[in-house]
């Protein structure tokens, strides 16, 4: 059990592969998923934001009507 006091849990569904990937960055990072995860909610909240650019993709000029 997780002695760390107010934790709880969270489950996620993740792409196997993608997780995998993850796990293995992490693992040559020095970090776990949870450490992982929990740096990343850390910059969200402490930013105010996600710390990375989210856009919606655009067309390419092959599939835009003329």
């Amino acid at each position: 059990m997780n002695n760390i006091p107010n934790t709880t849990n969270l489950n996620v569904r993740v792409d196997s592969t993608l997780k995998k990937e993850s796990d293995i960055l992490f693992k040559k990072l020095g970090l776990n998923m949870s450490t992982a995860i929990n740096m990343f909610l850390t910059k969200c909240v402490n930013t105010s934001s996600i710390p990375f650019e989210i856009s919606t993709p655009k067309p390419s000029k092959n599939l835009k009507k003329p």
